[in-house]
């Protein structure tokens, strides 16, 4: 495997922000999750879970609630606008006031002609939905409180709205409220408080399904606004719900951190006939409020206040156990090892750590000391923070890069692009900021930086590069690199060859353009594979390309003869390993030995991997069979091995599990035989989140 001396970072304190609402979109499956920041998150569901978008915060946007409209997404927030999403520039398209203060939820009905939004001054507004916008159409009788939450029955021809201690039935055609049902208040000295209808769920049999803050989830019937039946679930509030596309089932998130599940069924074996609804399952996935949630067909997906989102497979969707029946927390966005929350300048030891809104410069320390493998030497220079730039203006950070010199930094907003030129002199460093910088260059989704710090790369609309060449005075367009392919999404992912000879661009249709940027023109296109590339690579020596998908699929494709390497074609001949192809955490980020041409190294939230290519089998085998039958062990179980056991379970994939808290980012640097690990332990965002509800526990 070879010995590294390691940079175990530390000090990078990003804090996830909370989860406040999420949407999907069941024809797309693909699930919109904003959080307290501003900023919203799309993961594709059909490709193992995959983060693919990312659209960046802005200090003034609000985000209460979302909503899908065929492929559109909008979102509403207590800012009152409501705000369109540009989904292939990842950015606001446009954002409209809709003049009845606060907006607590929006909603569509199922036909996804109109929008519906609930607001602080009592009103119920209606918009229709244009090709290109939405338009105020008229508002439903007002009432005397806000609006929190809305619910449109399947027939769209009524509207529930959740109030204060009440939820009123609206008949939308002639906007007028046909009924009124009281919401109990709790019980002992909470009655004097007014309960808030947090959250309302119509079905279609006039079935109206309420949670409110007194902790009750309640049935209603519609027709008659009669109350069926209250579960008293806890003694806080309930703040979700989410039924399931054929209405047997409700689930229902708590501000105790559980999800509770509800289901249409016969209470008992000889009372076929008659169904009610029935708790039926509780599940403790979160330590903090439970703010979103959606059930989908295999699934329960919930998130809050702890950051983390939460996949709970409804096991009895699945015939046997398998990878997709497995429980998956997602604690980190998947894009921040991917160069854009964090960079390496390897020639020059630093480290720039991006935030939603300021940029962190760090110089490595350094040590002269040698040990043996597990040892802690000691610092002849600590780390130290060189530089603490803030961004200007409301929107945040989308991407940044730093040059492999360490001589210039960029960064950039979904309006703008800035441009910096460093100057280190031992203890002091001087900043300058490009002032004048090409008119196309307005924004970007993307940076990096050539290797010889020659030229920047900036991803643009419609998965184009723009080409700047740097120089000690100015920054000037050279050309722009487009697609033959015709792509409109966005870029996520872009490397360069050691040798400035080579670009690569990965975009969310999962197409790989390799350009040649000696003649400024697409070179070629790599077979596209059903998975969206995670991670890439360009061996600094032979210009091979190792490109790892979300689905854990691995790759290696020789730019130079268009084709997949040798190696790559006999690993997929023999097929990787289930336990590789069985973690929930995709691989962030490829780099390489710089003193081993043979070794790639790669690594995800858990581990990192040395994949040695000299090895006649890349996966373990037994028995003369190749592939699955063999144990796929990491080196420390390895070692633990005796000398004559050991050699039949030797395998390329060399797995480091070390690093045992979330490992957000590893690079090895040129100058000495090291590697930089970024870790963030999740104890340290757990201990600055606010104190969760009080809560009984056995034997106190």
């Amino acid at each position: 495997m070879g010995e590294f001396k390691v940079h175990r970072v530390r000090f990078f304190d990003y804090m996830p922000t909370a989860i406040r609402a999420m949407a999907f979109n069941a024809h797309t499956e693909r699930l919109a999750l904003a959080r307290m920041d501003g900023s919203v998150e799309i993961f594709n569901f059909t490709d193992h879970y995959f983060q693919e978008k990312v659209i960046p915060g802005k200090d003034s946007r609000s985000i209460e609630s979302l909503c899908w409209v065929g492929g559109r997404l909008f979102s509403a927030g207590l800012n009152g606008e409501i705000a369109e999403y540009d989904l292939e520039n990842l950015r606001p398209k446009y954002s409209l006031e809709a003049y009845g203060g606060p907006i607590w939820t929006i909603i569509s009905n199922t036909q996804g002609t109109q929008l519906a939004i609930g607001c602080e001054d009592g009103t119920v507004k209606l918009f229709e939905v244009l090709e290109e916008h939405i338009q105020f159409e008229r508002n439903l009788d007002r009432q005397k409180g806000r609006i929190i939450s809305l619910s449109w029955h399947p027939s769209g021809t009524h509207i529930a709205a959740g109030m204060m201690d009440m939820i009123r039935v609206f008949d939308v055609p002639t906007g007028h409220a046909v009924q009124r049902l009281l919401v109990d208040r709790g019980f002992g000295g909470s009655k004097s408080r007014e309960t808030v209808v947090w959250s309302v769920a119509f079905l279609s049999d006039h079935t109206v399904v309420s949670g409110d803050s007194a902790g009750k989830v309640q049935v209603w019937d519609g027709h008659t606004g009669t109350l069926v039946k209250t579960h008293l679930v806890t003694k806080w509030d309930v703040l979700a719900l989410s039924v399931s596309k054929d209405e047997s089932s409700v689930v229902a998130g708590t501000s105790e951190g559980t999800v509770i599940q509800f289901q249409f069924i016969a209470p008992t074996l000889h009372q076929q006939q008659d169904k009610e609804w029935v708790r039926t399952r509780t599940f403790k996935n979160h330590t903090h409020d439970v703010r979103a949630l959606a059930e989908i067909e295999t699934a329960i997906v919930s998130g809050g206040m702890d950051t983390h989102l939460v996949v709970r497979p409804l096991l009895e969707k699945f015939d046997e156990k398998s990878h997709a029946s497995g429980l998956r927390k997602i604690h980190f966005p998947h894009v921040i090892a991917n160069n854009i929350n964090l960079s390496c300048a390897k020639k020059a030891g630093l480290l720039l750590f991006q935030f939603p809104g300021q940029l962190e410069l760090w110089r490595l320390g350094d040590s002269d000391e040698h040990g043996k493998p597990g040892d802690r030497l000691p610092l002849k220079r600590k780390p130290e923070k060189l530089l603490l730039l803030k961004r200007k203006g409301e929107d945040h950070i989308c991407c940044s890069a730093l040059s492999s010199c360490g001589g210039w930094l960029a960064y950039s907003t979904v309006s703008s692009v800035r441009i910096y030129r460093l100057q280190t002199d031992n203890n002091n460093i001087s900043i300058t900021k490009v002032s004048k910088l090409p008119k196309a260059l307005h924004s970007a989704h993307q940076l990096c930086f050539s290797s010889d710090s020659s030229k920047m790369f900036a991803a643009s609309s419609q998965s184009s590069v723009l080409v700047i060449a740097l120089t000690q005075s100015e920054c000037k367009y050279v050309h722009t690199l487009k697609p033959k392919s015709g792509s409109r999404q966005p870029i996520h992912l872009m490397t360069t060859s050691g040798d400035g000879k080579w670009l690569a661009a990965a975009n969310s249709d999962c197409e790989i353009h390799v350009y040649n940027l000696q003649k400024l023109k697409l070179h070629c296109i790599v077979p596209v594979y059903g998975s969206c590339p995670s991670a890439m690579g360009i061996h600094p020596t032979t210009n091979n390309m190792t490109v790892v998908h979300a689905d854990q699929q691995l790759f290696e494709y020789s730019i130079v003869e268009k084709q997949y390497t040798d190696w790559s074609r006999k690993l997929q001949k023999q097929g990787l390993h289930n336990v590789w192809l069985d973690r929930d955490t995709p691989v962030t980020h490829v780099t390489f030995n710089s003193k081993n041409p043979n070794q790639v190294v790669l690594h995800d939230m858990h581990m990192f991997c040395i994949i040695d290519q000299m090895f006649i089998h890349p996966c373990p085998c037994h028995n003369g069979l190749i592939g699955f039958s063999g144990l796929f062990y990491n080196q420390m179980t390895l070692r633990s091995l005796s000398e004559q056991e050991r050699p039949s379970h030797l395998h390329a994939f060399k797995i480091c599990k070390t690093f045992q808290v979330s490992l957000l980012f590893l690079a090895s640097l040129l100058d000495d035989q090291s590697l930089v690990v970024v870790e963030r332990p999740l104890l340290a965002i757990t201990s600055q989140l606010p104190a969760p509800v009080r809560q009984k526990k056995f034997a106190t």
